[in-house]
């Protein structure tokens, strides 16, 4: 059984168990969420596609830990120009753990 769920503005296919990261939630870690925003639901081979959500559907999940991405370096240059830009970026995520998939 699986699910296509929105979270924080992306969309990620779940499975019950599987752990994924997300943007940062505004949630403490150990927490319970549940997302209500489901576009389809695989249980078996019945599949239901929402239009553009499901109704009564949603997907349960409890927030692991917060952490940050690996570091990205952004680097902008003008050839013959002596201009030199260098920036550094990490992402901040939340890992979450799939607990339920109802619908």
């Amino acid at each position: 059984m699986f699910a296509i769920v929105e979270i924080a503005g992306q969309q990620f296919k779940v499975e019950e168990g599987q752990q994924i990261f997300v943007h940062r939630l505004n949630a403490s870690e150990g927490d319970s969420l549940s997302f209500e925003n489901v576009l389809l639901v695989d249980n078996g081979g019945s599949i239901q596609v929402g239009t553009p959500t499901l109704k009564g559907a949603s997907v349960s999940a409890t927030v692991v830990e917060h952490l940050k991405g690996d570091k990205v370096i952004v680097f902008k240059k003008k050839r013959r120009k002596g201009y030199k830009k260098k920036n550094g970026h990490r992402q901040s995520f939340t890992k979450i753990k799939i607990d339920s998939i109802a619908g």
